[in-house]
């Protein structure tokens, strides 16, 4: 199973919460992030002009725009018709709203992520997974013996992202944090197509073999997260959906279980969620993980099943 994180890096908002997750004794990020540099001058500003997407009717309007989740300071990608129809919008729509209070975060993840049944992660792993999973678990600097009470999934998805910050990416510059950022300055309302405890729950209820595939993967890869997630970055700003779509097929074809559940069942529920929407008045900006707006199955393909015609907006 490869590549796993090119289909979580585009499709699950869950994926910065891995910063502000707590074990035993302190903030798991607190213990992988270096400390922090002096100041430097900005960086300089690059153009990005990510895919966008319009919907509508007589009097309802509804923008689709593909994200990613974690991002490196100086991307200039909020301008031009993104703003101007984020600006035009009564409402902003995410995959989830992440709860500002981190303790709310952890009263639903913890439950979910420790394992109630006794058995430790790494009796779950063969002799040369284990020597390999505590190898990178020490290269971002996270002790493995505390998460030995964890399922495999929270140790993959804290592996898959915990790296990125000393690659420069920064959970703080992702998309959907600053589009809620400028919605509450403007009195937007947010909403949310999932709970966080929905979203987490995928990962949850993935067998036992999956999620020890999916940790495993991580391990394999732990590598390639910086250039895998440079690559997607590239691509997003070029608004090159179709580019996407492939640089995701090798992870979705060897992952089909983890494609049906993280990808093609919520791009359907989603969309029959957009076609309900389309009976209230009004404009909605839906801001999602661009992957479920990439590639065959994706919540435009699903639109349009259900009769609606969904357009490109050239700019």
């Amino acid at each position: 199973m490869k590549n796993w994180f090119k289909t979580l890096a585009s499709t699950c908002a869950i994926i910065p919460l891995a910063h502000c997750a707590l074990i035993p004794g302190g903030n798991i990020a607190s213990a992988a992030e270096p400390t922090a540099p002096a100041a430097e001058a900005a960086p300089a500003t690059t153009d990005a002009d990510p895919a966008l997407w319009i919907v509508k009717d007589e009097d309802t309007t509804i923008y689709l725009f593909g994200t990613v989740h974690v991002l490196k300071p100086g991307l200039s990608w909020f301008d031009e018709a993104v703003k101007d129809a984020f600006d035009s919008s009564d409402q902003l729509m995410l995959e989830l709203v992440v709860p500002d209070d981190q303790a709310e975060v952890g009263k639903t993840m913890m439950p979910l992520a420790l394992d109630q049944s006794g058995k430790t992660l790494s009796s779950r792993l063969d002799a040369e997974q284990l020597a390999a999973y505590q190898a990178a678990m020490a290269s971002v600097g996270l002790p493995p013996a505390q998460f030995d009470m964890f399922k495999p999934w929270f140790a993959a998805i804290t592996l898959s992202i915990l790296p990125l910050t000393q690659l420069g990416y920064d959970p703080e510059q992702g998309v959907e944090k600053q589009l809620t950022r400028f919605a509450k300055e403007g009195a937007k309302p947010v909403a949310g197509f999932e709970t966080l405890g929905e979203q987490l729950g995928f990962f949850d209820t993935l067998p036992e073999a999956q999620q020890v595939a999916f940790l495993n993967s991580v391990v394999k890869d732990l590598d390639k997260l910086g250039p895998t997630l440079d690559e997607m970055v590239v691509l997003w700003g070029k608004g090159d959906p179709d580019g996407l779509a492939v640089a995701m097929n090798e992870s979705l074809a060897a992952t089909p279980e983890l494609a049906q559940t993280l990808l093609y069942d919520r791009n359907a529920r989603w969309a029959e969620q957009l076609k309900a929407r389309m009976d209230q008045p009004g404009t909605v900006f839906v801001a999602v993980g661009a992957g479920h707006l990439a590639g065959e199955k994706s919540v435009q393909d699903y639109l349009k099943e259900h009769g609606l015609v969904v357009e490109r907006v050239d700019y």
